[in-house]
């Protein structure tokens, strides 16, 4: 009697197990293929350089450093840059100490004018009243005509060196300009909100102008990288808003709203370690999915999307 019932209880179990079994396998085959693509999730990157070359004074960015748009990366020595901004300065300076004073430079030859005027007008009252010779009158009208040359040559040099020495002051208030953008420029900012993903100097090192210091992603905002067959293409549109979850292993996903950004013209190869829902398609069309990150998406994490219908 007891080896009957341990048997009915055994076969019990049995199909109990293997009930529970079957529903968890269609529970798996329905979550597997409960996508209508995959891919991985990515971020906008950017190689932050060294726009001037010199000794890194400070660079307190380190890995995983949380860094808002605008915010002091590093600073490069400037020194060389201040120093060449100081002699333009002087050269200036100088400059403006050379140019011609116009008047005082002609109020020699002016005075002298005005006296030979005076005396053309005593010997042309003399000649009026028979007392002077015509040769004496064509004589100072002469020497009036040749003086009223010399001034008009004497300022028109003197102009000339005045425009010159201006254009040397513009000059070097253009060049006093460009050192001022090196200056800026020695101190390195953040072009975005981001984290830095990668440090390639320290502080000490001799950068060159274009040697990157860093790479920094946008992690708050944060894309899908899906890949889809010719046919979905037809279902899908610029702007559409989709479901994405994200895999953080053990069955433990999340779900985020996305919206679909970019789709590539241009098919390609289905990459290895990406699955889409037909298997037989070779050749797939690259799409981006744009995804508001809560602080758990991470570069490189698998991800699913699924088209609202």
């Amino acid at each position: 009697m007891n080896k009957t019932v341990s048997a009915k209880s055994f076969k019990a179990s049995l199909g109990l197990w293997g009930a529970l079994f079957l529903l968890l396998l269609a529970a798996c085959s329905r979550n597997a293929g409960n996508y209508d693509a995959t891919g991985t999730f990515d971020a906008s990157e950017i190689i932050v350089s060294s726009e001037v070359a010199g000794l890194i004074l400070s660079f307190e960015a380190e890995e995983g450093t949380k860094l808002t748009k605008g915010a002091l990366i590093a600073t490069i020595d400037s020194t060389q840059y201040y120093l060449q901004k100081q002699q333009l300065l002087q050269n200036i300076e100088a400059t403006k100490a050379n140019v011609p004073a116009v008047p005082t430079q002609l109020a020699p030859l002016e005075k002298q004018l005005e006296k030979q005027k005076q005396e053309q007008r005593r010997i042309t009252n003399l000649y009026n009243d028979g007392a002077a010779t015509q040769q004496q009158l064509d004589d100072i009208n002469s020497a009036i005509s040749v003086l009223e040359r010399q001034i008009d040559a004497q300022r028109n040099s003197l102009r000339n060196s005045v425009s010159g020495a201006g254009a040397q002051v513009e000059a070097l208030q253009v060049q006093i300009e460009q050192i001022d953008d090196r200056l800026k420029r020695c101190n390195v900012v953040a072009p975005i909100d981001g984290i830095v993903l990668s440090k390639y100097a320290q502080a000490g090192e001799l950068m060159s102008a274009g040697k990157p210091l860093l790479k920094i992603a946008d992690m708050d905002n944060v894309h899908l990288k899906a890949y889809l067959t010719s046919l979905q293409l037809t279902n899908i549109k610029l702007g559409q808003e989709v479901k994405v979850r994200a895999d953080f292993g053990k069955g433990n996903y999340h779900e985020y709203d996305g919206k679909i950004t970019w789709i590539s013209d241009k098919s390609e190869f289905t990459p290895k370690n990406i699955t889409t829902s037909d298997d037989r398609a070779n050749m797939v069309y690259a799409v981006k999915i744009a995804v508001k990150n809560d602080g758990y998406l991470k570069l490189g994490m698998y991800g699913e999307v699924k088209f609202n219908q």
